[in-house]
C-alpha cells in the first residue's frame, strides 16, 4: 500500500537531548480513533508531524525541479579534497562516496578504494572503513561505468524483473519502494552472489543507466526499500535522508513488556569487531567511533505479557540501532541472532525462530513535490505468528503520535 500525498514540508522541531526511555505523551487508542482500515466507532488518527495540511505543491516549482543535468556533469575530473561534514561523521567511506556523487556504481565505488585512489587524511582505507568529521577525503576524478547495450532480456534477467515487480509497492517516473523480503541483502557482501543491488541491473535504461539504492535495511529485516531511478531522485532523497526529513516506523514482536510502554531511548552507539562477528555496542560520549542513537518506541498490542508487538521510529539511522536498542532495554527482538541473549528462554511452539523484525512504513518528500507515503505488509513468518498470538495488524499504532527528534 502505498500513495503519494501532495503537500507543505513539515516544519522542523529543536533537538532535544532528553534521558534514554524517557516517555513520550501520545493520545490513547480510544481518542485518537482507529486507522483507515481499522474498528469502526472514531475520527481517523494524526499521521505524522507536518501531514495535517494539505496543499498541493505549486506547478512553477515542480517545472523547476524536472530538468536533469548529466550525471557526468556532477563528478570531478582531477583530484580533489573535501572535509567530513558533522552529518558524514561516522558514515561508511563506500556510503559517503554514494552520497556525495549519486550515480556512481557499487562496483566502481569498491574499485576506487581497493586502488588506494581514494585518501583519508593521506592514509589508505577499506570501503568499510568510518569517516570522522574534520577528515580530509582525497577524491580521484571519477566516471560512469560504460553502460551496457539496452537489447532484449535473458530469461535469467526476466525472471529478477518479474521478481522485482512483485516486491514493488510503488513506483512512478523518479522513485521505486520496494518491500523486500527477509533474507534478501540489499548490497553484496563476502560470497554474496544475489542481492538488491544486483537485481537492479535489469533495469537499466536507454542511456545504461540503473536505479540506485539510496538507503539500506538489514538482510534479515523485511519491507520497505527505498530505491531512486533517475540521478536528480537520488540527490535528493540521499539528502532527504542526511536531513532527516525521511520519517520511518518498524514493527517488532519482543519478549516481556518494555516499561514504560511509550519511551525514548538515546544512547551512543559503536561498532564492535570481533573474528566471528560485528556488532554495535552501547558507547560513552567521546568513545572512539561512537555515534548518538535516538529511537522511540511504543507498544501496540500484547499477548500475555510474554510476548509485545513494539513499534519503533527512529530519528538517527545507526547500524543495527533499532536491534541494540531494544536489546539495551531488555527487549531483544524475537529471533535476532545477534542480539537476542536471554538466558533459559524459549519461543513459543508455532512461531518461527526468525528475526521479527519490519520496515513497516515510509514517509519521505517526494523530489518533484508532495510526499511518498508507503506501507509494507508483515512478511509471511510475522504474519504467522500474529495470527498465533491474536495480534490484529489493523490497530491504531501510538508512534504516531511520537515527536520528530
Amino acid at each position: 500500500m502505498s500513495r503519494r500525498i501532495k503537500r507543505t514540508d513539515p516544519k522542523p522541531r529543536s533537538r532535544d537531548e532528553r534521558k534514554e526511555s524517557r516517555p513520550f505523551k501520545a493520545r490513547s487508542a480510544s481518542k485518537a480513533g482507529p486507522r483507515p482500515g481499522g474498528k469502526p466507532g472514531g475520527s481517523k488518527p494524526p499521521r505524522f508531524a507536518g501531514e495535517r495540511a494539505e496543499r498541493r505543491a505549486p506547478k512553477a516549482e515542480l517545472e523547476r525541479a524536472a530538468p536533469e543535468k548529466p550525471v557526468e556533469a556532477l563528478l570531478p575530473t582531477k583530484v580533489q579534497t573535501v572535509k567530513v561534514t558533522a552529518d558524514e561523521n561516522n558514515m561508511r567511506v563506500d556510503r559517503f562516496l554514494e552520497a556525495r556523487f549519486p550515480g556512481l556504481s557499487f562496483s566502481h565505488i569498491q574499485r576506487v578504494v581497493r586502488k588506494g585512489e581514494l585518501r583519508v587524511d593521506g592514509k589508505r582505507v577499506d570501503s568499510k572503513d568510518r569517516l570522522e568529521e574534520g577528515q580530509s577525503v582525497r577524491i580521484p576524478p571519477l566516471k560512469l561505468d560504460t553502460p551496457k547495450g539496452v537489447g532484449e532480456l535473458s530469461e535469467a534477467a526476466q525472471k529478477t524483473l518479474k521478481a522485482l515487480k512483485e516486491m514493488t509497492i510503488f513506483e512512478d517516473d523518479d522513485v521505486l519502494v520496494l518491500n523486500k523480503p527477509a533474507g534478501l541483502a540489499v548490497q553484496g557482501g563476502s560470497g554474496m552472489t544475489r542481492h538488491i543491488d544486483q537485481m537492479l541491473e535489469v533495469m537499466r535504461d536507454s542511456k545504461g543507466q540503473k536505479p540506485r539504492l539510496v538507503h539500506r535495511i538489514d538482510r534479515e529485516t523485511s519491507g520497505c526499500l527505498l530505491v531512486a531511478k533517475t540521478r536528480f531522485a537520488a540527490s535528493h532523497l540521499t539528502g532527504a535522508f542526511r536531513s532527516r526529513s525521511a520519517r520511518k516506523v518498524y514493527w517488532a514482536l519482543v519478549p516481556g513488556l518494555p516499561k514504560p510502554k511509550q519511551g525514548r531511548i538515546s544512547t551512543f552507539l559503536a561498532k564492535e569487531e570481533s573474528e566471528d562477528d560485528t556488532i554495535m555496542r552501547i558507547a560513552q560520549h567521546g568513545d572512539e567511533g561512537a555515534s548518538h542513537a535516538v529511537t522511540y518506541y511504543a507498544v501496540v498490542e500484547t499477548a500475555g505479557n510474554k510476548l509485545t508487538w513494539v513499534s519503533l521510529k527512529p530519528v538517527t539511522g545507526r547500524t543495527h540501532q533499532l536491534r541494540a536498542h531494544m536489546e539495551h532495554i531488555g527487549h531483544p527482538i524475537v529471533g535476532d541472532s545477534k542480539y537476542f541473549n536471554i538466558e533459559n528462554w524459549q519461543l513459543p511452539g508455532g512461531l518461527q525462530n526468525r528475526l521479527h523484525l519490519l520496515a513497516r512504513r515510509i514517509v519521505i518528500p517526494h523530489p518533484r513535490g508532495g510526499v511518498i507515503d508507503a506501507t509494507a505488509p508483515l512478511p509471511p513468518h510475522m504474519q504467522q505468528s500474529w495470527n498465533l498470538l491474536g495480534l490484529d495488524a489493523s490497530r491504531f499504532d501510538p508512534i504516531e503520535n511520537a515527536p520528530e527528534e
